[in-house]
């Protein structure tokens, strides 16, 4: 299998690269330290044509495969995650899912402004009672005349205190179990829907997580989204998807951490010395790069499987778990190369490990991605 770099997806790198170093460092610590949404970078992302890479371009899009999306995220994620997720959760969970199972009119009411940056999109499965069980829906749905009525609270949503798109799953029919499920398309100032309170968080500080309130809040029947018989199949088919661009942020967070700390260890001077030279400091830095490489190929292995149009579940969870150990790794080790420098926030290491934590957490846990290992792996 080759990875190789096409032309294209060099200059992106390149391109993202860039955009991350010139704009987003500047003021990283400062938008993790005061939680400050970064508005007018996801602003700029948009007309970089960021926020829908994968898109067709008859709707708005990049047209660009799913190796390049991994690079996208994983570039911006080096310098600041906050910003690899608000791309990922636009990118994977709601332009994705839009384009595979929307009519054109959703497609050409909504995916196109989410493709071009115009509006920004929110994915929202979990709630209160539900993270891992996400077949215990309590959120509900029940028809009125052309119109869905949703009740119920969603918790943990990315975007949501900023998004202008809502992908929402509610149950219709808690008899019928997983067959209940409905996915929704809500739009930002539908009467019942309320923004809840924006969380306050370890990590990935200047994202915006909040909950989601619905009282009786009415979309029409036009706004679901795909065969409304299967939409937990439809959340589960999206969540996928978006391993892999979790997986990427890891991937771009353990980076950001092995740089800061070669980095550092080149210029920081004990025993005479700089501490590069010192065999436990370059056993850190050798196993730092292991780690890194077998993340980025588990990565594209799954990447490569999802454009080829193979099932990529597995391929997914495990590219999605070895990279968010790697990015705690990664970062645990940067601290610890950087010594007492690496414990205060003058130095990005310290943010790198908080952020990383998330990657072990959203978009199904560890436990669940090994759960769906050992699963594809008792078929055979």
């Amino acid at each position: 299998m080759d990875f190789t770099y096409s032309e294209e997806q060099e200059l992106l790198r390149q391109t993202v690269r860039d955009f991350a170093e010139k704009e987003l460092s500047k003021d990283a610590q400062q938008r993790d330290a005061e939680e400050k949404f970064p508005k007018e970078h996801v602003k700029k992302m948009g007309e970089l044509g960021f926020m829908g890479l994968q898109v067709d371009p008859s709707w708005g899009g990049g047209g660009m495969d799913t190796v390049a999306y991994s690079i996208l995220i994983e570039e911006l994620s080096r310098v600041d995650a906050s910003l690899g997720v608000i791309a990922s959760v636009n990118n994977s969970l709601v332009c994705y899912g839009l384009e595979k199972y929307g009519t054109d009119a959703q497609k050409e009411k909504y995916l196109k402004p989410l493709a071009q940056g115009m509006k920004l999109g929110a994915y929202c499965l979990s709630e209160p009672g539900t993270g891992s069980d996400a077949s215990a829906l309590q959120s509900t749905c029940s028809k009125d005349g052309d119109d869905w009525i949703i009740n119920g609270t969603k918790n943990f949503i990315t975007n949501g205190t900023q998004a202008n798109v809502y992908i929402v799953f509610a149950t219709e029919d808690k008899s019928a179990g997983y067959g209940g499920v409905r996915c929704l398309i809500v739009e930002r100032d539908t009467p019942g829907f309320i923004i809840g309170r924006k969380e306050k968080k370890l990590g990935i500080r200047s994202s915006d997580t909040c909950s989601l309130i619905f009282e009786n809040c009415r979309v029409p029947l036009t706004n679901t989204l795909g065969d409304p018989e299967k939409g937990f199949s439809i959340a589960m088919s999206i969540l996928n998807k978006g391993r892999i661009g979790i997986a990427s942020q890891a991937l771009g967070i353990a980076v950001g951490a092995f740089d800061a700390a070669r980095d550092y260890a080149k210029e920081r001077v004990q025993f005479g010395k700089p501490i590069a030279r010192q065999q436990a400091v370059q056993f850190m830095l050798a196993e730092m790069d292991v780690r890194i490489h077998a993340a980025r190929y588990l990565i594209y292995d799954a990447a490569n499987r999802k454009d080829r149009g193979l099932d990529f579940t597995a391929a997914s969870a495990r590219a999605k778990l070895f990279a968010a150990e790697t990015a705690m790794y990664c970062a645990d080790k940067a601290v610890q190369i950087h010594g007492g420098y690496g414990y205060i926030k003058d130095y990005p290491v310290e943010r790198f490990l908080r952020d990383a934590k998330i990657t072990e957490i959203y978009e199904g846990t560890s436990e669940i991605q090994k759960i769906v290992i050992s699963r594809n792996a008792l078929k055979s």
